[in-house]
């Protein structure tokens, strides 16, 4: 029987030096260099560079791609182990070769690209020569392909897109733009003629697509096949998600229980406050659930597949905003006035929960998924009104089965008759 938690010694020492290296290098090139790994800055790019190499030189670049696509192929479980790390980090991710929306556009070119578009995008984004952007979400239908209109239209050796597209995350600084139309998915460079990148919002953009014209070998994948290309996409993307979830509800509730013994409040430390030791219980145990749940998922997808393990992807995912939700709140409130400021990474996690339940999916619709799997499996009762596990009806069918066994020993009958007589009297 194979049910193990345990680590094996040498991932475990390629964690520890994953800690190590985000605590002493990365932590603070994110605090005297924001955003370092895009900086045009060759001194500051040169930096990056050398640390990026440290992370090749211990085999954990691109981490998140199977060996077959071209990483070290640890699988999912692994790659959870290491992103509760790294997630505790906003420039990890990066550092590390495995940030969104950069992943999910990698796999999908990694899966489906040929040859050429490998060597002419894939190779590039490994390398973060380039940045992507992902250009699925529309105005007036949300996440819900049905409802989409952007087109592509073949014109001779071309394809003419149009479309309005909402929420592509970092459209503004990608290179590179994978664009989700109703009948395929196509790779368009950002400075492309008739790519309408609109002021507001900032950082997720509304994107009109005017007449966009791009070559025949933009397109990914099949034509018509864009609905496959995003759920590769998004399946792994929502379960790294949730793994980096896990970290960032860990620093709330560190943050959270370190205030709780640092604070004084009536005459003792808040933590001996029944109310502060609810809140760091419910959070420790609320992350422990979650976690668990995460890392299962992980293991299902690597004995069997994204797609088998679809029902506790959508459950992982619904789960892991509102949990992130909670723990956030409870330490911001913990900390009081100072949790609500931007001084710590609370009030930042605590904004960052709704966009959480809304990005990849709504979490509504990820709960109804879950429903309808999970339906699948049963039937409604026999009886017109009654469920299977009816007492009365439990009862008698126990008389039945037990009939032989009191056929071949007529005393145990006998103690049977006086035992429903005896609680027939107890009515």
């Amino acid at each position: 029987m194979a049910w193990d938690f345990e680590t094996e010694p040498e991932f475990q020492e390629k964690l520890d030096w994953v800690a190590t290296f985000c605590k002493e290098k990365v932590e603070p090139l994110d605090h005297v260099f924001p955003y370092a790994v895009r900086s045009p800055d060759p001194v500051v790019k040169a930096y990056v560079r050398e640390l990026q190499q440290e992370v090749k030189d211990q085999g954990l670049w691109a981490i998140f791609l199977d060996e077959e696509l071209g990483g070290p192929g640890f699988g999912q479980l692994k790659l959870a182990l290491v992103n509760e790390i790294i997630g505790r980090y906003p420039g990890a991710p990066q550092m590390f070769g495995a940030a969104a929306p950069d992943t999910g556009n990698m796999e999908m070119l990694a899966a489906y690209g040929t040859e050429e578009q490998k060597e002419r995008w894939l190779k590039p984004l490994l390398n973060q020569e380039i940045f992507s952007a992902y250009s699925m979400t529309e105005p007036q239908g949300g996440s819900d392909p049905n409802l989409f209109k952007t087109t592509a239209v073949r014109d001779g050796d071309e394809w003419v897109i149009n479309g309005e597209k909402w929420f592509t995350s970092a459209g503004r600084v990608a290179d590179i733009l994978f664009v989700m139309c109703t009948n395929g998915m196509f790779v368009v460079p950002r400075d492309t003629p008739g790519v309408e990148i609109q002021p507001e919002p900032r950082n997720h953009n509304h994107i009109i697509y005017r007449d966009v014209r791009v070559p025949l070998d933009h397109l990914l994948g099949p034509e018509d096949g864009a609905k496959v290309l995003a759920q590769r996409r998004l399946g792994g993307g929502r379960i790294h998600h949730a793994m980096r979830t896990i970290a960032q509800c860990q620093l709330a509730l560190d943050m959270m229980c370190e205030r709780a013994l640092s604070r004084e409040s009536h005459g003792k430390v808040i933590a001996e406050h029944q109310m502060v030791q609810e809140k760091i219980a419910e959070s420790y145990v609320k992350l422990k659930m979650l976690r668990l749940y995460v890392l299962e998922t992980a293991w299902k997808i690597d004995k069997t597949s994204t797609q088998e393990a679809r029902t506790d992807i959508a459950g992982v995912k619904f789960t892991m905003a509102r949990v992130l939700r909670e723990i956030s709140f409870d330490a911001l409130h913990i900390h009081g006035s100072l949790g609500t400021t931007d001084l710590t990474p609370l009030q930042a996690m605590y904004a960052s929960a709704p966009t959480m339940g809304l990005a990849d999916g709504a979490d509504e619709v990820h709960k109804a998924t879950v429903a309808r799997r999970i339906l699948k499996e049963y039937r409604p009762h026999p009886h017109p009104y009654f469920p299977t596990e009816f007492i009365p009806f439990k009862k008698q069918e126990a008389w039945e089965k037990m009939q032989p066994v009191f056929a071949e020993r007529p005393e145990l009958k006998d103690a049977a008759e006086r035992y429903k007589q005896y609680f027939a009297g107890r009515r």
